[in-house]
């Protein structure tokens, strides 16, 4: 599926608010969601099915506290999230909005984590991130921000008691995704960090990453691995 450039926006808050409502994709594709999962799940029975959550009518507004983004959220399946983004986003007012962890070192690099070979997204190089899911809310709202540190220690062991996290949102928009970018600052060298994920990793009995990578400037991004929206953000962050 080709999508028109990704666009990077600074953003000050984000407001997803749950809204139940029916997804017809889900309800309609039914059978062919089950039989597309049935096929992944016999080529990797870790897959698990659990529940995320996906947004509709989504807007930058402006605020006093700044630009905000702003949205309604359902709870889906995954196995029909998985299957709406392979089969082509069929429903395109639906949107996958999620939160990634921009590790960044003492000495300025970006740590990324590529993704082990047991996972949707194997050989796949990006932040630490996940789409989210029910725990991330806080009554009706999504907490972005809680995200982002569970997804940073289940990923990498780095807890969020470590990090200077930067404020506000850099928001990379490039078709039916969203990805919210926190700047996550770490007091130790890539070098660190690198070792450090290497040893998390080896203790993990299944873990999600297969290495941390640290990239210093545009000459260290990986065009066949590292998504569109991943590229543009580290071409953007870095000349700042």
């Amino acid at each position: 599926m080709n999508f028109a450039a990704p666009r990077v926006e600074e953003i000050a808050t984000i407001e997803f608010r749950l809204e139940p409502e029916p997804w017809p994709f889900a309800n309609d594709r039914a059978k062919e969601i089950d039989a597309y999962w049935a096929r992944l799940v016999s080529r990797n029975s870790r897959h698990y099915n659990g529940r995320v959550l996906l947004m509709r009518d989504v807007s930058v507004v402006a605020a006093t506290s700044g630009r905000r983004l702003e949205g309604r959220c359902f709870v889906a399946e995954y196995k029909a999230f998985l299957a709406w983004r392979d089969f082509g986003f069929p429903d395109r007012a639906i949107r996958n909005a999620f939160a990634m962890a921009a590790l960044r070192s003492a000495d300025g690099a970006f740590l990324l984590g590529e993704m082990g070979q047991t996972t949707a997204n194997a050989g796949q190089i990006y932040f630490p991130a996940g789409t989210p899911e029910p725990a991330d809310l806080i009554g009706r709202r999504v907490d972005l921000e809680a995200s982002v540190r569970r997804e940073l220690q289940e990923e990498t062991g780095i807890g969020a008691h470590e990090i200077s996290f930067g404020e506000g949102w850099s928001v990379v928009f490039q078709g039916q995704r969203i990805a919210c970018m926190k700047t996550a600052r770490s007091a130790h060298s890539a070098t660190e960090l690198v070792a450090r994920g290497a040893a998390f990793i080896a203790s993990e009995k299944q873990p999600e990453l297969a290495r941390l990578i640290a990239v210093s400037g545009v000459g260290d991004l990986d065009k066949n691995r590292m998504p569109d929206f991943i590229q543009t953000y580290l071409r953007y962050a870095l000349r700042t």
